[in-house]
């Protein structure tokens, strides 16, 4: 017997019910589009600009700086997981990547990355 006919199996269930589900929400769905409903919502505030209003590029650089820095702490996490594993080498290294990432947000900070004038 083929080990992947499940994965088959559960993949033809799954199109199938996405199928039919997308089907009765089409045919069973409300038909009336009102122009408030059609706008954009975001966050219980109706639009007040237009979408072709540029970003600064100061939004775009901590929201990548704060995935960065969210990223390694899932490193240290799971460092703190392995703890007894890792002995006083691991200490040691996490104790490095720690100081690089010291030194990196110091870099940022002097830089005024995180400035918003």
């Amino acid at each position: 017997m083929n080990p992947y006919i499940p994965v088959i199996v559960v993949l033809i269930f799954g199109v199938v019910l996405g199928c039919i589900l997308s089907g009765l929400a089409y045919f069973i769905g409300p038909k009336r589009y009102l122009k408030e409903k059609m706008d954009p919502y975001e966050c219980g505030v109706p639009k007040v600009t237009g979408a072709a209003e540029k970003m600064s590029v100061k939004f775009y650089l901590t929201a990548i700086l704060f995935i960065l820095f969210d990223i390694e702490t899932v490193f240290l996490y799971l460092w703190a997981r392995s703890f007894d594993q890792l002995g006083w080498l691991g200490l040691v290294e996490v104790a490095v990547f720690v100081m690089i990432l010291v030194v990196g947000y110091i870099y940022v900070v002097r830089r005024g990355a995180l400035e918003w004038d």
